[in-house]
């Protein structure tokens, strides 16, 4: 089984993507489909051993749709490439300015992509991003044209007896709108109708086009009414009023779809073009970034991009990273350290060494990883597409119920309030809010996550995050640092003698052992002279010796000096004391007479810690350790963050078995980890939350990274689902709510009551009006602070 997403072209609305879905399923090897309307694509997980992508391809076209099967291939192409081929064509995202350039133009024709108005597109095959940016500016065009020949089509239409003739002319302005800007509605709708299929274009096909007929009936031929005591009315300016609101309304829905991606896009263009190459004779040739190679020996200047994931060679600088991980403050890099690509050299210039280029870098897979998610489904998002499949006919139904009751019951004007009430119900009925709701709030949740820096995998993860009651943390790397640093040093210098620099010693002796614990002593003294160190002895879990200046030094446990008969002497015990209650690990430095030093080393907590505890117990969330470590440390550790449970020395297994009895007991569990020993408890949880420092596996089993240290980052999380959720929730309501009322209304119940009925132009605009709202209120989610 494998998991590909491949651009889906021609869909308009909530009934287009269920068509898609019910044609993917429909074949046998197909395990799982999700279609995206705002994203044009649909993800599909598929036997490949019994089905090839031309099967999926010839499955779509038959529902009246395509599916583009080369442009996702060409990106799934994996393996080393020639040294003469670039690894990649450049991002969508610098193209599309050719997508503007090619529309002023006037591109060669092909059949229409999308049945909203862009009648005809290039010849050349967009990527999504240009298509989408192709069809909003299309639909501006279609939009506006229609509107200016709507203005005078409805002054003619309501202002009777201006000049003779009018009502000749309403009928040719209506019918250059129907020509020149419905067209696309009808060759949509005919091509779903020989295909057995249906959606929004169809209804409004439908409306248009009767209202339409009728119209020129009573013009040409007003005596077959006239005859029958009724008077014959003409709704030329239904056809352009309801042509020009819906084309408008779909150039705002297109625009604020365009927007909803905006993260993708902004992530796709910190990568640069151009990148400056460092030839082994120290020549310097500018090459596109498509022909780096990982080994290449790169240059970043100040105030330029880094191209390539890599290590710094030589050089110093400030990095920005806030484009990654939202932090604000740039990081130092000096030789050896770690730089991603489209990161910022704000201050300085490195030469590093790239190690990971294209589709590998972390750049790359934020944007693979951004866009997956924003492509990912929800539970609820499974009732929107039942409702879906059978929306359209049941609306066309509900509308010829309509005129014929209205036929029937009507009495003299019945068949033309009938008409009125069929084409209104027509046109008032839409999908496209339905099939808006859930998936632009989650595109911009997603998104808003990016670029805060918590990095959304699935979308899953959003709506579980607001039911979350319990937040289980590991110690190590996720409340910790991860790395012993000193947090205390006492000296007896009046022991060592006044021409002794026991910090000094200390360096020399440290910096020679491969302790983790030796290399953080030596940093902390990294400002004292060093000496000639001799006869260096490392004894495995004790300690070091080695001689300085002719004296023999000890450096280990105090306890293993108590044991050669070098004890503390008071003062020192109760500073060892302190230092245990603290749970610091000790270490001691001494000559063959006595202790001269006393080093205290932890695992400090990191910054923000504190305040995001106290912020989880401030939303009512109940916080968990869980640590291997030994009870003393984790004591002392939960005491710090302001924790009251935690549970110490467990295993892999415990932490996962912990979760689960919680899960038990009705709880909803969140994991954050950062370990290969957290992987199953993570894997168990509801939502799993790695920090990104972490290992590769315990990101790979977790729901949501977080791309920087600050645990604050998880509150962001759990806020921003809620805020998704709160979206969802909004966006389908008044869906629902509007269809619900609307056609009812615009079917004619209220009339009995108080006359009153809703005219198709009236419809038109207020159809378009629920699209807008629905992604314009998950637009605003955006605006909220985490």
């Amino acid at each position: 089984m494998i998991t590909k997403q491949y651009p889906v072209i021609g869909m308009s609305c909530a009934s287009c993507s269920a068509h898609v879905t019910k044609a993917l399923r429909a074949l046998d090897g197909v395990a799982e489909v999700n279609v995206n309307l705002p994203m044009a694509f649909a993800r599909v997980t598929y036997d490949e051993t019994r089905l090839k992508p031309q099967d999926l391809a010839r499955a779509v076209d038959h529902a009246g749709y395509e599916l583009r099967i080369d442009a996702d291939e060409n990106q799934d192409v994996k393996g080393p490439q020639a040294a003469d081929k670039p690894i990649a064509e450049g991002h969508a995202a610098e193209r599309l300015i050719g997508a503007e350039a090619t529309f002023r133009h006037g591109p060669a024709k092909r059949p229409s992509c999308c049945g909203g108005g862009a009648d005809d597109v290039p010849e050349r095959k967009f990527s999504p991003d240009e298509e989408a940016l192709y069809n909003y500016l299309r639909l501006r065009s279609r939009a506006i044209g229609a509107l200016v020949l709507t203005v005078p089509l409805m002054v003619v239409s309501m202002c009777h007896g201006l000049f003779s003739g009018q009502e000749l002319l309403a009928f040719f302005l209506s019918a250059i709108i129907l020509v020149k800007f419905g067209k696309p509605f009808f060759r949509t709708a005919w091509r779903l109708l020989r295909h057995r299929t249906s959606n929004m274009d169809t209804l409004v096909a439908l409306s248009i086009g009767a209202a339409f007929v009728y119209s020129c009936f009573n013009l040409f031929f007003p005596q077959f009414f006239i005859s029958r005591g009724l008077q014959p009315h003409l709704y030329f300016d239904s056809v352009g009023g309801v042509t020009a609101f819906i084309l408008v309304g779909r150039w705002l829905e297109a625009h604020a779809r365009y927007r909803t991606t905006k993260t993708v896009r902004r992530l796709v263009g910190l990568q640069p073009k151009l990148v400056t190459v460092v030839g082994a004779d120290g020549s310097e040739t500018l090459k596109d970034i498509a022909y780096v190679r990982p080994g290449d020996l790169l240059l970043v200047r100040q105030g330029e991009r880094l191209a390539a994931d890599g290590v710094v060679d030589h050089g110093e600088a400030y990095v920005d990273e806030s484009s990654l991980s939202g932090e604000s403050v740039p990081v130092a890099k000096v030789a050896g350290a770690k730089v991603m690509a489209g990161t910022i050299a704000t201050d300085g210039s490195l030469y590093y060494r790239a190690t990971s280029v294209g589709d590998d870098t972390v750049l790359a897979q934020i944007v693979r990883m951004v866009g997956e998610a924003q492509g990912s489904r929800v539970p609820v998002q499974a009732l929107v597409d039942r409702i879906a499949a059978i929306f359209v006919p049941a609306i066309i139904i509900t509308a010829l119920i309509a005129l014929v009751a209205w036929c029937i019951f009507g009495g003299h004007g019945g068949l033309t309030q009938g008409l009125l009430a069929f084409v209104s119900v027509l046109v008032v009925a839409c999908p496209c809010s339905l099939g808006l709701a859930t998936p632009t709030a989650i595109i911009v949740g997603v998104g808003k996550g990016a670029d805060e820096g918590i990095l959304i995998k699935d979308a899953t993860a959003l709506e579980n995050a607001h039911r979350i009651d319990t937040v289980v943390l590991d110690k190590t790397g996720t409340l910790t640092r991860g790395t012993p640093r000193v947090v205390e040093a006492v000296l007896s210098a009046e022991h060592a003698g006044k021409d002794v620099n026991l910090p000094s010693v200390i360096r020399s002796i440290e910096r020679q052992a491969a302790h983790p614990l030796a290399r953080a002593v030596a940093e902390y003294y990294k400002e004292a002279p060093l000496r000639t160190v001799e006869q260096f002895n490392a004894l495995t879990g004790k300690g070091v010796e080695a001689t300085v200046d002719g004296r023999r030094y000890r450096i280990g446990s105090p306890d293993w000096l108590a044991s050669l008969g070098l004890k503390p002497d008071t003062a020192q015990e109760a500073r060892i004391a302190e230092w245990t209650q603290q749970a610091c690990t000790i270490i001691a430095l001494a000559d063959e007479e006595r202790i001269l030093a006393l080093i205290a080393l932890a695992d400090l907590v990191k910054p923000g810690a504190v305040e995001a505890i106290a912020r989880l117990h401030r939303q009512g969330i109940r916080t968990v350790l869980l640590t291997g470590d030994n009870d003393h440390t984790a004591r002392a550790v939960a005491r710090r963050v302001g924790i009251t449970e935690y549970r110490s020395r467990l295993m892999p297994t415990d932490k996962a078995h912990y979760i689960e009895r919680l899960q038990q007991s009705g709880h909803h569990v969140a994991m954050v980890g950062d370990g290969i020993n957290d992987s199953a408890a993570l894997a168990l949880a509801d939502l799993s939350v790695a920090m990104g420092s972490g290992s590769d596996i315990a990101i790979d089993a977790a729901q949501v990274t977080l791309l920087t240290p600050d645990l604050g980052k998880l509150c962001q999380a759990i806020k921003l689902s809620h805020i998704t959720v709160r979206t969802i929730r909004q966006n389908l309501f008044w869906a629902f709510f509007y269809n619900v009322v609307s056609v009812p209304i615009a079917a004619g119940v209220l009339y009995p009551f108080n006359g009153f009925t809703l005219s198709p132009m009236v419809a038109g605009a207020c159809m378009a009006l629920s699209s807008v709202c629905v992604v314009t209120n998950s637009l605003l989610s955006r605006l909220h602070k985490l």
